[in-house]
This record gives structure tokens, C-alpha cells and sequence, in this order.
């Protein structure tokens, strides 16, 4: 009995561990090679969540059976399912240039990650009498994680306010040319926060009118305007 009481303790610890493992591995760009950080990774069966650092690294918890989520704005998303737990290394294909842009933040779904990724906000939190909400390793990827949510929401905020729909209804611009003014004078948030509707169909038109008066070959890339 002693013997059979051994083997299940030792198959519950062995259990735990596997739970325990910390998967390591890293993002390039395909063709390129090019190091990707801030890289969205997502264990689709644990919900466990980080971003790859400066150079392209991650780390996260999951066990052999998961399904990983790659996913970086501007990159057609991967997945990986983890036949082992030995370093995955993964690339990522660039969005077509033929989509623009626009298209590729047009396409990101609505999401809430203060509902959907709790724990982020609960573990970013620092607490002066606690040393691990500073220096561990899990609080400070948090508050990595509460800050690329940060910048997420208020790209989706640019995306629905500045929108092809809105900007199209404005300026005689259709597919591509419509595509190319929308990302050289896309407004940052700030100055959308605190812009009426006035100042913004203001801007639009003062936007388009730089744009046009720019040679044919120099239409795209740089912002037409520091807002």
C-alpha cells in the first residue's frame, strides 16, 4: 500500500512541476531576421500572456498540449502547438504592403484587458512593503503588459476616431492614395483627446491639402504633421 501511496505522490509532484515550466524561446521577422519585441504571446489554453523584450526573448508558463498565439500589429498572427517544452522559436510574415497600414489596424478586434487580463492589473500594482511587487519577475512583466495595453487602447482609440470611413467622407481620396494620406497624417491620441470635431475636420483638410502639394513619389511614410 506504502509503495502504491509513493507512485501517486510522486505522479502529483511530477504534475506540478510540468505546470511550473517556464517555456523560453524568441520572435524574428521572416526573411529578415530581424529581433521582434513587444510581440503579443498568449497560452490559449492557460491564459497565461507576455511580450518578447528587445531582443525578440520570451518566457512563459505552459505544459506540452498548449496552444500558443503570436501575434505583433503589421505581422500576420502564428500559432504554436507545443509538442514538447524545449525552446520554440518562431517567425512572423509582414502584412502584404498592399493592404496598408490602415488596413492592418483596421482589422485589430475591440477588446477590454482590464476584464479580460485581471491579474495584469493586480500584479502591476506596487506595494511599498513588498519587494517582489518591485523587483519579481512576474510584477515586472505586468507592468510591461499594463503598458503595452495601454498603448493598445489608445491606438484603438486613433483607429475608431480617425477612421477610413470618417476621413474617406472628407477628402475626394479612394484605396491606396486614401490608405497612404490616412497613415502620413494619422493625429496622435493626445491631440484627438482634446480636439473638437471642428478642429478635426480642420486638421483633415489642412493635412490633405500638404499632401497634395507633395511630389507624387513622396506620398507616403513620414507624418505630415508633429500632432
Amino acid at each position: 500500500m506504502k509503495k502504491y501511496i509513493g507512485v501517486i505522490v510522486m505522479m502529483l509532484f511530477a504534475g506540478t512541476t510540468n505546470a511550473q515550466i517556464l517555456l523560453k524561446g524568441g520572435v524574428r521577422e521572416k526573411g529578415s531576421g530581424k529581433k521582434l519585441s513587444d510581440v503579443f504571446v498568449k497560452d490559449n489554453n492557460n491564459k497565461e500572456i507576455t511580450l518578447t523584450d528587445k531582443n525578440g526573448n520570451y518566457a512563459i508558463r505552459a505544459i506540452t498540449g498548449h496552444l500558443l498565439i503570436f501575434s505583433s500589429p503589421g505581422y500576420i498572427s502564428d500559432t504554436l502547438y507545443l509538442v514538447n517544452t524545449a525552446p520554440k522559436f518562431v517567425e512572423l510574415q509582414s502584412m502584404p504592403t498592399s493592404l496598408g497600414e490602415v488596413n492592418v489596424r483596421s482589422s485589430r478586434v475591440a477588446f477590454d484587458p482590464r476584464s479580460e487580463y485581471p491579474d495584469v492589473y493586480e500584479k502591476a500594482k506596487i506595494y511599498p512593503l513588498s519587494p517582489s511587487t518591485i523587483f519579481s519577475r512576474e510584477s515586472r512583466n505586468a507592468r510591461k503588459l499594463k503598458k503595452y495595453f495601454a498603448h493598445e487602447e489608445q491606438d484603438r482609440y486613433i483607429d475608431d476616431t480617425y477612421s477610413k470611413l470618417y476621413v474617406g467622407g472628407i477628402v475626394p481620396l479612394k484605396g491606396k492614395e486614401l490608405e497612404d494620406f490616412m497613415s502620413m497624417s494619422r493625429p496622435s491620441y493626445a491631440f484627438l483627446r482634446k480636439t473638437s470635431g471642428a478642429e478635426l475636420l480642420l486638421y483633415v483638410n489642412d493635412s490633405y491639402r500638404k499632401f497634395k502639394a507633395l511630389p507624387p513619389d513622396q506620398r507616403s511614410s513620414p507624418q505630415l504633421s508633429g500632432q
